[in-house]
C-alpha cells in the first residue's frame, strides 16, 4: 500500500492510499480526516475529480465529526477529578505509597502512586487508572456476557477487551466475544445493549430480521441505546 501527501480540495485536504488489492475508489471520513482509497494506476486527476463530486457529502461528514470531537472530554488526572463509570462519576483520590494501585470505594477511585516510579504524577495516574478500567471492564463484560448467554442457552469461548477504532464489539466464528473496554464509560443500559448485540451473534452471525428480533427480546430499547452510542461514542475515551 502506498500513501501520498495531503491534497487540498477547497475547504479540506485528503490523503490517498493506493493498494493493489482494491478494485474501486472510495472515500473514508474518520476522526475529521479524509482518506481516499484507490487501486493502483488511477491518476491523481481522476481521484481529484472523484473527491470534488463527493464534496458536499464529505463536508457534511467533517462537520458532524468535528462537532463530536469538540465534545471529547479531557481529564487532568488530579485529586478531585471526576471519571465516568457506567453512567455515574467516580472521584479521583490520589496519594503516594510504596507501590502503585487503584481501588474503588463507593464513588471514590483511590489511586496510590509508587514513590519509585519515574513517571510524572499525571502520567502514572493515567496509566494506573487506564489499567484499572480495562481490568474492571473485562470483569463486568464477562459477567454480563455469561449471564445473557446462559439466559439464551448459548455458549462462547471467552471474552476479550481491547481498544478498537471502528467497532465497539465483535463476535468471532470461533465464539470469542471482543469488546472495546471504553464502553464502560457509557451509561450501563448502553453497555447492556452492546453485550446483547454481541451475544445474540452467537445464534445469528448476521444482521438479519431474526437477529434484531432476538436483540429486541432481551433489550427492548436497543434502538435508543444504539443511537446514543453512534452519537456519543467518540467521546468515550480516557
Amino acid at each position: 500500500m502506498s500513501l501520498q501527501p495531503l491534497t487540498k480540495v477547497g475547504d479540506f485536504s485528503f490523503s490517498v492510499r493506493r493498494s493493489a488489492r482494491r478494485r474501486t475508489i472510495s472515500i473514508e471520513v474518520r476522526d475529521a480526516e479524509v482518506v481516499v482509497r484507490s487501486p493502483l494506476g488511477v491518476s491523481d486527476q481522476v481521484l481529484h475529480q472523484f473527491v470534488c463530486k463527493k464534496r458536499s457529502w464529505v463536508l457534511r461528514k467533517l462537520a458532524a465529526q468535528r462537532t463530536q470531537l469538540a465534545r471529547v472530554p479531557e481529564y487532568n488526572y488530579q485529586s478531585g477529578s471526576l471519571m465516568p463509570w457506567l453512567g455515574r462519576s467516580l472521584q479521583l483520590s490520589i496519594q503516594s505509597g510504596t507501590a502503585g494501585s487503584v481501588m474503588s470505594h463507593g464513588d471514590l477511585l483511590c489511586v496510590t502512586l509508587s514513590s519509585r516510579s519515574r513517571l510524572s504524577t499525571t502520567e502514572q495516574t493515567r496509566a494506573l487508572v487506564s489499567r484499572w478500567y480495562r481490568e474492571q471492564a473485562l470483569s463486568v463484560l464477562s459477567a454480563k456476557s455469561h449471564a445473557l448467554a446462559n439466559r439464551l442457552g448459548l455458549q462462547f469461548r471467552e471474552v476479550k477487551v481491547r481498544v478498537t477504532r471502528s467497532k465497539w464489539g465483535h463476535c468471532t466464528s470461533a465464539g470469542i466475544l471482543q469488546y472495546n473496554w471504553h464502553i464502560v464509560l457509557a451509561p450501563e443500559p448502553v453497555v447492556d445493549y452492546l453485550v446483547a448485540h454481541e451475544v445474540c451473534h452467537l445464534r445469528h452471525m448476521n444482521h438479519s430480521a431474526d437477529f434484531w428480533a432476538l436483540v429486541a427480546s432481551v433489550c427492548p430499547e436497543y434502538r435508543t441505546h444504539r443511537t446514543w452510542l453512534k452519537a456519543n461514542g467518540r467521546s468515550l475515551v480516557l
